[in-house]
């Protein structure tokens, strides 16, 4: 079937267009919000039908600011939903602060009265505080990964682009948003449609829950060098009880002097210090994005105590973590 007969049979279907709410929260990310967005206003364009509505929502019903400093106007407030209703919560930076607790019992009342809910980009965070992802596989950015699996241990949290688990919804963010919606489109309405509205948007690699969010080893740090991405997956899948470079070496084959010099040739840095910037940044995130304490976070981090976690951090980023908790909160409260 043609996309032109598929789109003529589409708009003589008479199904009721779906709605959308989408939930503005505080500094939101505007791309994840407007990618959804576009990707609907695509298809109603392309079918020649409304098959799909949506709603501004947020707390207070008036206007919402993005992290990028535009204001939207609102159309509602967190009231009551119809049944019928696909739930989205814009989530960006603060994620934590702009989880208030109207939030929190508005989504937990619409859950109870049967609602599909998601959260884009960091807004997995909240539907996760409400409880909403007990028992279900989610995804957040990738930014925002360590501190949630931290906080949320019954959550099954995965690194995929986007999770549809039941009706909970969940996507890493940024682009993530149109492969969603490509997905939804596609189920209501077809893959030509859904192939149509990605031609639209110049979109020629559609991804699929079973894709990854980041880069590759390789591509990220920019060297194809299988051994040595091998050993990077291992550092970074062992940050709380990190693997000696010896043993690191052996696992692939090579001795130590070996994987000295791969890391000082392509990285310009030791395995050791290279692991060190890895556990620092990681700490660094569980400071900035959770109530973790110094100590806890040390731990996690795989410091055996707070002191040397103390020294180590300073000499990375040039501030204790005890100063760089309090500058943080200094942000939150202005």
């Amino acid at each position: 079937m043609d996309i032109q007969t598929q789109i003529v049979e589409v708009a003589a279907s008479g199904k009721k267009p779906r709605r959308f709410v989408f939930v503005l929260l505080d500094n939101f990310t505007m791309l994840c919000f407007s990618c959804a967005v576009e990707a609907l206003r695509i298809a109603n364009r392309m079918s020649g039908k409304t098959l799909y509505e949506w709603e501004l929502a947020g707390e207070g019903g008036a206007t919402a600011r993005c992290s990028a400093g535009i204001e939207f106007k609102l159309t509602r407030d967190l009231d009551e939903l119809t049944r019928d209703d696909t739930v989205l919560l814009c989530g960006g930076i603060d994620v934590q602060a702009a989880t208030t607790k109207k939030l929190l019992n508005w989504l937990r009342r619409e859950s109870r009265r049967g609602a599909i809910m998601g959260g884009l980009c960091t807004a997995g965070y909240s539907l996760a505080r409400a409880g909403l992802l007990d028992g279900r596989r989610a995804t957040i950015h990738w930014e925002n990964q360590d501190s949630f699996a931290e906080e949320f241990e019954e959550v099954n949290l995965t690194k995929s682009v986007f999770v549809i688990d039941g009706n909970r919804i969940t996507t890493a963010g940024g682009t993530a948003s149109i492969d969603l919606m490509l997905k939804l489109i596609a189920t209501d309405h077809g893959e030509e449609l859904a192939g149509a509205v990605a031609d639209q948007l110049i979109y020629s690699s559609i991804r699929t829950d079973q894709d990854t969010q980041r880069l590759s080893i390789p591509t990220r740090i920019g060297v194809r060098h299988p051994k040595l991405s091998q050993v990077i997956q291992m550092m970074e899948g062992n940050i709380e009880e990190p693997i000696s470079p010896s043993i690191l070496a052996s696992d692939v084959g090579m001795s130590t002097r070996q994987l000295e010099r791969l890391f000082r040739r392509y990285l310009n840095r030791s395995p050791k210090r290279y692991y060190m910037e890895l556990r620092l940044q990681k700490a660094r995130n569980l400071l900035m994005q959770t109530d973790m304490s110094v100590i806890n976070v040390a731990l996690a981090c795989g410091f055996a105590s707070p002191s040397h976690f103390s020294k180590c951090y300073r000499a990375h980023y040039s501030t204790t973590p005890y100063r760089e908790r309090g500058a943080q909160a200094d942000r939150l409260s202005i």
